[in-house]
């Protein structure tokens, strides 16, 4: 019998590592802290770059849908080992993002052969909802 071997499932530690490994990750601060069967919660600290509008202070969409893209991502990597190309995503903005930490929750809804789907939720330092959105990412390619 011919069967494919399973990727091994990586830890928080080294989730947090590869996560950091591209130059545009490691921009944003991104620190991954929890991770577990198809479920990974990241923070980003607060940089002033982000701010779009200097009058009021918030964050560009940009970044929010950049934070849900990825953490949505990511969230697949705690099942099948690696991130995978983003095919579609949608993203909902909540309430302006002001200066502080942004919190990102990202959760695996269906993993399949080809396609597999997930969410995630950006939050400020207190736990409000200031983004949300949902992935699709091509989980055929090697």
């Amino acid at each position: 019998m011919n069967e494919t071997p399973v990727p091994a499932v990586p830890d928080r530690a080294e989730l947090d590592a590869r996560i950091r490994r591209a130059p545009y990750h490691q921009w944003l601060g991104l620190t991954v802290v929890e991770a577990g069967d198809g479920e990974i919660v990241v923070e980003v600290p607060w940089r002033e770059e982000f701010v779009v509008n200097p009058d009021i202070g918030y964050t560009h969409g940009g970044i929010l849908a950049t934070l849900v893209d990825l953490v949505a991502d990511w969230a697949i990597a705690t099942k099948l080992g690696r991130p995978f190309p983003t095919v579609d995503l949608r993203v909902d903005y909540h309430r302006p993002a002001l200066k502080g930490v942004l919190r990102v929750r990202g959760k695996v809804i269906r993993i399949g052969s080809s396609f597999s789907t997930s969410e995630a939720y950006v939050e400020d330092e207190s736990g409000k909802l200031l983004a949300s959105g949902r992935g699709t990412y091509a989980t055929s390619t090697k």
